[in-house]
Protein backbone atom coordinates (compact mmCIF):
# COMPACT_ATOMS: atom_id res chain seq x y z
CA UNK A 1 0.00 0.00 0.00
CA UNK A 2 1.31 3.34 -1.28
CA UNK A 3 2.29 5.21 2.32
CA UNK A 4 -0.14 9.05 2.84
CA UNK A 5 1.71 12.02 1.74
CA UNK A 6 3.51 14.13 4.76
CA UNK A 7 0.47 16.69 5.48
CA UNK A 8 3.62 18.85 6.70
CA UNK A 9 4.66 19.20 3.27
CA UNK A 10 1.60 20.57 2.26
CA UNK A 11 0.92 23.80 4.05
CA UNK A 12 1.62 26.65 2.54
CA UNK A 13 4.57 27.27 4.35
CA UNK A 14 6.44 24.09 3.69
CA UNK A 15 5.57 24.42 -0.29
CA UNK A 16 7.41 27.65 -0.30
CA UNK A 17 10.31 27.08 1.33
CA UNK A 18 10.80 24.32 -0.67
CA UNK A 19 10.31 25.82 -4.10
CA UNK A 20 12.52 26.73 -6.89
CA UNK A 21 13.89 29.85 -6.26
CA UNK A 22 11.61 31.09 -9.78
CA UNK A 23 8.76 30.07 -8.20
CA UNK A 24 9.62 31.65 -4.94
CA UNK A 25 10.08 34.89 -6.95
CA UNK A 26 6.61 34.63 -8.61
CA UNK A 27 4.95 33.41 -4.90
CA UNK A 28 6.89 36.71 -3.81
CA UNK A 29 5.34 38.81 -6.64
CA UNK A 30 2.20 37.70 -6.79
CA UNK A 31 1.80 38.33 -2.58
CA UNK A 32 2.95 42.10 -3.34
CA UNK A 33 0.42 42.34 -5.86
CA UNK A 34 -2.40 41.19 -4.01
CA UNK A 35 -1.17 43.47 -1.27
CA UNK A 36 -0.59 46.11 -3.66
CA UNK A 37 -4.37 45.75 -5.08
CA UNK A 38 -6.13 45.34 -1.58
CA UNK A 39 -4.35 48.56 -0.17
CA UNK A 40 -5.89 50.44 -3.52
CA UNK A 41 -9.20 48.36 -2.87
CA UNK A 42 -9.80 49.59 0.80
CA UNK A 43 -8.71 53.26 -0.43
CA UNK A 44 -10.69 53.42 -2.86
CA UNK A 45 -14.22 51.74 -1.39
CA UNK A 46 -13.59 54.26 1.86
CA UNK A 47 -12.99 56.91 -0.55
CA UNK A 48 -16.41 56.52 -2.57
CA UNK A 49 -18.36 56.08 0.77
CA UNK A 50 -17.08 58.79 1.71
CA UNK A 51 -17.79 61.21 -1.73
CA UNK A 52 -21.56 59.64 -2.15
CA UNK A 53 -22.26 60.97 1.47
CA UNK A 54 -20.91 64.33 1.19
CA UNK A 55 -22.47 64.22 -2.13
CA UNK A 56 -26.07 62.99 -0.50
CA UNK A 57 -25.62 65.66 2.69
CA UNK A 58 -25.32 68.58 -0.34
CA UNK A 59 -27.80 67.60 -1.99
CA UNK A 60 -30.03 67.63 1.02
CA UNK A 61 -28.96 71.02 1.65
CA UNK A 62 -29.93 72.13 -1.94
CA UNK A 63 -33.22 70.28 -1.30
CA UNK A 64 -33.61 71.95 2.30
CA UNK A 65 -35.21 75.60 1.21
CA UNK A 66 -32.29 77.79 1.56
CA UNK A 67 -30.65 79.83 -0.95
CA UNK A 68 -27.98 78.58 -3.31
CA UNK A 69 -25.39 81.14 -1.73
CA UNK A 70 -26.39 80.11 1.38
CA UNK A 71 -25.52 76.73 0.96
CA UNK A 72 -22.32 77.76 -1.32
CA UNK A 73 -21.04 79.92 2.08
CA UNK A 74 -21.91 76.87 3.97
CA UNK A 75 -19.48 75.00 1.60
CA UNK A 76 -16.73 77.68 1.94
CA UNK A 77 -14.40 79.39 -0.81
CA UNK A 78 -12.78 76.10 -2.12
CA UNK A 79 -14.92 72.96 -1.26
CA UNK A 80 -13.06 69.57 -1.24
CA UNK A 81 -16.58 68.20 -2.84
CA UNK A 82 -16.96 68.71 -6.65
CA UNK A 83 -20.48 69.76 -5.95
CA UNK A 84 -20.02 72.04 -3.96
CA UNK A 85 -16.87 73.14 -5.40
CA UNK A 86 -19.52 73.35 -8.90
CA UNK A 87 -21.81 75.37 -7.15
CA UNK A 88 -19.46 78.02 -5.80
CA UNK A 89 -17.84 78.41 -9.54
CA UNK A 90 -21.16 79.06 -11.08
CA UNK A 91 -22.07 81.53 -8.56
CA UNK A 92 -18.58 83.37 -8.70
CA UNK A 93 -19.28 83.61 -12.14
CA UNK A 94 -23.24 84.63 -11.79
CA UNK A 95 -22.11 87.38 -9.78
CA UNK A 96 -19.35 88.52 -11.69
CA UNK A 97 -21.53 88.90 -14.68
CA UNK A 98 -24.34 90.38 -12.60
CA UNK A 99 -22.00 93.38 -11.22
CA UNK A 100 -21.59 94.48 -14.35
CA UNK A 101 -25.06 95.67 -15.08
CA UNK A 102 -27.40 94.26 -17.20
CA UNK A 103 -26.05 91.88 -19.94
CA UNK A 104 -27.11 90.97 -23.46
CA UNK A 105 -27.96 87.54 -25.07
CA UNK A 106 -24.29 88.06 -26.40
CA UNK A 107 -22.75 88.30 -22.66
CA UNK A 108 -24.79 85.59 -21.28
CA UNK A 109 -23.72 82.84 -24.06
CA UNK A 110 -20.26 83.83 -22.74
CA UNK A 111 -21.74 83.59 -19.45
CA UNK A 112 -23.00 79.77 -19.79
CA UNK A 113 -20.33 78.98 -22.05
CA UNK A 114 -17.83 80.17 -19.53
CA UNK A 115 -19.86 78.02 -16.63
CA UNK A 116 -20.19 75.03 -19.42
CA UNK A 117 -16.37 75.20 -19.75
CA UNK A 118 -15.34 75.20 -15.84
CA UNK A 119 -17.80 72.40 -15.17
CA UNK A 120 -16.92 69.73 -17.86
CA UNK A 121 -13.21 70.77 -17.00
CA UNK A 122 -13.84 69.83 -12.85
CA UNK A 123 -15.38 66.85 -13.83
CA UNK A 124 -12.71 65.76 -16.19
CA UNK A 125 -10.52 65.93 -13.48
CA UNK A 126 -12.68 64.39 -10.40
CA UNK A 127 -13.57 61.47 -13.10
CA UNK A 128 -9.55 61.27 -13.14
CA UNK A 129 -9.32 61.19 -9.25
CA UNK A 130 -11.93 58.86 -8.66
CA UNK A 131 -10.51 56.49 -11.39
CA UNK A 132 -6.76 56.56 -10.31
CA UNK A 133 -5.70 53.31 -8.96
CA UNK A 134 -7.70 51.32 -11.21
CA UNK A 135 -5.32 50.50 -13.57
CA UNK A 136 -3.14 48.64 -11.28
CA UNK A 137 -6.17 46.44 -10.35
CA UNK A 138 -6.68 46.20 -14.14
CA UNK A 139 -3.12 44.57 -14.43
CA UNK A 140 -3.01 42.50 -11.52
CA UNK A 141 -6.47 40.97 -12.63
CA UNK A 142 -4.98 40.40 -15.88
CA UNK A 143 -1.64 39.83 -15.35
CA UNK A 144 -1.77 37.29 -12.00
CA UNK A 145 -3.35 34.05 -12.98
CA UNK A 146 -0.22 33.88 -16.23
CA UNK A 147 2.48 34.65 -13.86
CA UNK A 148 0.91 32.03 -11.80
CA UNK A 149 0.76 29.79 -14.32
CA UNK A 150 4.18 30.13 -15.12
CA UNK A 151 5.45 29.21 -11.64
CA UNK A 152 3.10 26.58 -11.92
CA UNK A 153 4.85 25.14 -15.14
CA UNK A 154 8.26 25.79 -13.99
CA UNK A 155 7.26 24.14 -10.98
CA UNK A 156 6.33 21.09 -12.56
CA UNK A 157 9.11 20.64 -14.56
CA UNK A 158 11.40 20.89 -11.63
CA UNK A 159 8.97 18.50 -10.19
CA UNK A 160 9.38 15.92 -13.13
CA UNK A 161 12.99 16.29 -12.51
CA UNK A 162 13.31 15.62 -8.62
CA UNK A 163 10.93 12.59 -9.78
CA UNK A 164 12.85 11.19 -12.18
CA UNK A 165 15.76 11.39 -10.35
CA UNK A 166 14.17 9.78 -7.32
CA UNK A 167 12.96 6.96 -9.67
CA UNK A 168 10.51 6.75 -7.17
CA UNK A 169 6.69 7.95 -8.16
CA UNK A 170 4.68 7.10 -4.99
CA UNK A 171 2.57 9.63 -3.49
CA UNK A 172 5.04 10.58 -1.15
CA UNK A 173 7.34 12.38 -3.64
CA UNK A 174 4.56 13.18 -6.35
CA UNK A 175 2.16 15.02 -4.24
CA UNK A 176 4.73 17.48 -2.32
CA UNK A 177 6.38 18.42 -5.50
CA UNK A 178 2.86 18.74 -7.79
CA UNK A 179 1.46 21.10 -4.72
CA UNK A 180 4.59 22.82 -4.66
CA UNK A 181 3.98 23.98 -8.44
CA UNK A 182 0.08 24.65 -8.31
CA UNK A 183 0.88 26.72 -5.24
CA UNK A 184 1.47 29.37 -7.30
CA UNK A 185 -1.25 29.14 -10.03
CA UNK A 186 -3.31 29.08 -6.23
CA UNK A 187 -1.85 32.60 -5.52
CA UNK A 188 -2.38 33.76 -9.10
CA UNK A 189 -5.97 33.45 -8.67
CA UNK A 190 -6.16 34.42 -5.29
CA UNK A 191 -4.42 37.85 -6.25
CA UNK A 192 -6.52 38.38 -9.46
CA UNK A 193 -10.12 37.14 -8.32
CA UNK A 194 -10.38 40.13 -5.79
CA UNK A 195 -9.01 42.95 -8.12
CA UNK A 196 -10.96 41.47 -10.69
CA UNK A 197 -13.97 41.89 -8.76
CA UNK A 198 -13.15 45.41 -7.16
CA UNK A 199 -12.14 46.63 -10.52
CA UNK A 200 -15.45 46.01 -12.38
CA UNK A 201 -17.66 47.24 -8.84
CA UNK A 202 -15.42 50.79 -9.01
CA UNK A 203 -15.39 51.29 -12.70
CA UNK A 204 -19.59 50.92 -11.71
CA UNK A 205 -19.18 53.21 -8.85
CA UNK A 206 -16.58 55.68 -10.94
CA UNK A 207 -19.43 55.98 -13.77
CA UNK A 208 -22.34 56.65 -11.88
CA UNK A 209 -20.24 59.16 -9.75
CA UNK A 210 -19.57 60.86 -12.66
CA UNK A 211 -22.60 60.99 -14.05
CA UNK A 212 -24.42 62.36 -10.59
CA UNK A 213 -21.62 65.55 -11.43
CA UNK A 214 -22.78 65.60 -14.75
CA UNK A 215 -26.49 65.62 -13.97
CA UNK A 216 -25.77 68.69 -11.01
CA UNK A 217 -23.91 70.22 -13.71
CA UNK A 218 -26.85 70.40 -16.05
CA UNK A 219 -29.56 70.84 -13.84
CA UNK A 220 -26.88 73.95 -13.08
CA UNK A 221 -26.46 75.05 -16.08
CA UNK A 222 -30.44 74.88 -16.86
CA UNK A 223 -31.13 77.78 -14.02
CA UNK A 224 -28.45 79.73 -14.80
CA UNK A 225 -30.05 79.67 -18.56
CA UNK A 226 -33.66 80.19 -17.29
CA UNK A 227 -32.27 83.41 -15.48
CA UNK A 228 -30.85 84.44 -18.49
CA UNK A 229 -33.33 83.42 -20.82
CA UNK A 230 -30.56 81.73 -23.04
CA UNK A 231 -33.20 80.07 -25.43
CA UNK A 232 -29.65 78.15 -26.48
CA UNK A 233 -28.85 76.24 -23.29
CA UNK A 234 -30.19 72.75 -23.08
CA UNK A 235 -33.63 72.90 -20.97
CA UNK A 236 -33.97 71.30 -17.68
CA UNK A 237 -35.09 67.38 -17.84
CA UNK A 238 -38.56 66.85 -16.25
CA UNK A 239 -37.16 64.80 -13.47
CA UNK A 240 -33.87 65.14 -13.06
CA UNK A 241 -32.24 61.80 -11.48
CA UNK A 242 -31.03 63.96 -8.36
CA UNK A 243 -33.80 65.79 -7.79
CA UNK A 244 -32.22 69.16 -7.41
CA UNK A 245 -34.49 71.44 -7.13
CA UNK A 246 -32.15 74.51 -8.77
CA UNK A 247 -35.28 77.24 -9.43
CA UNK A 248 -34.02 79.31 -6.50
CA UNK A 249 -32.38 82.24 -7.10
CA UNK A 250 -28.69 82.32 -7.74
Amino acid sequence: MTPPADASMLNPVELFLTADWVVKSVMIGLAAASLWSWTIIIDKAVRFARLNRQADDFEKAVQSGRSLEEVAAQAGPNPEHALPRMLVIALSDWREARQRGAMNEHQGELLMTRIDRAADSLIAREGQRIESGLGVLSIVATASPFIGLFGTVWGIMNAFDRIAAAGNTNLTTVAPAIAEALFATAIGLGAAIPAYIAYNKFSIDAGKFTGRLESFADDLQAAVARRLGAPSAPPPPPAPPSGLNLNRSL
